[in-house]
């Protein structure tokens, strides 16, 4: 994964052919196996921290990248603020890095907009979440439909003059 993504083609050589590995793969995505995974993997995560297994706090981001040419243009977009043609991933994440939902959009959907729809699955599939923090790309009516849904939402500001990521000291890091 590290040197190709996730490309069949570059399965290991003592794996069977490609399309019999993505035949199984896709019986089993089809089935539910891997939601089902995942999700107890949500479970077990915060457990061996030694916190909650249903989380009541969570961060939403989203990050535009660019895609391949042979990307259909119908799944793309441009975001003309960051001069990307290409696609968008929301995340949502709880308190210690463990991944909720992760939808792709055309990367010229507005955050609000995609998140409005991500909220309400994370509402739905989570309902102990109580508390979400966002950047400013999220706008205030997002914040009204995450009220709507008995979520807290918060938009963190960025500091006046910082440049590139910035990580919170311990003293100022949002607590759920």
């Amino acid at each position: 994964m590290d040197r190709t993504g996730v490309q069949w083609r570059y399965l290991p050589h003592d794996f069977p052919p490609r399309e019999t590995v993505y035949g199984y793969f896709a019986q089993r995505e089809k089935e539910g196996v891997f939601a089902q995974l995942n999700g107890l993997l949500r479970e077990l995560a915060p457990r061996k921290e030694g916190r909650n297994a249903k989380p009541p706090a969570s961060v939403i981001n989203a990050q535009s990248v660019k895609t391949s040419t042979g990307v259909p243009a119908s799944s793309q977009g441009t975001d003309a603020g960051e001069k990307i043609a290409g696609r968008k991933w929301s995340i949502v994440i709880d308190t210690i890095g463990v991944l909720l939902a992760m939808p792709v959009t055309a990367v010229g959907v507005q955050d609000s907009v995609a998140g409005t729809h991500l909220l309400d699955k994370v509402a739905s599939s989570h309902p102990g979440i109580r508390k979400v923090w966002v950047d400013g790309g999220y706008r205030q009516h997002f914040v009204e439909h995450a009220a709507i849904l008995g979520i807290d939402m918060e938009i963190v500001t960025r500091t006046p003059g910082a440049k590139g990521f910035t990580r919170y000291r311990s003293s100022e890091a949002p607590k759920p």
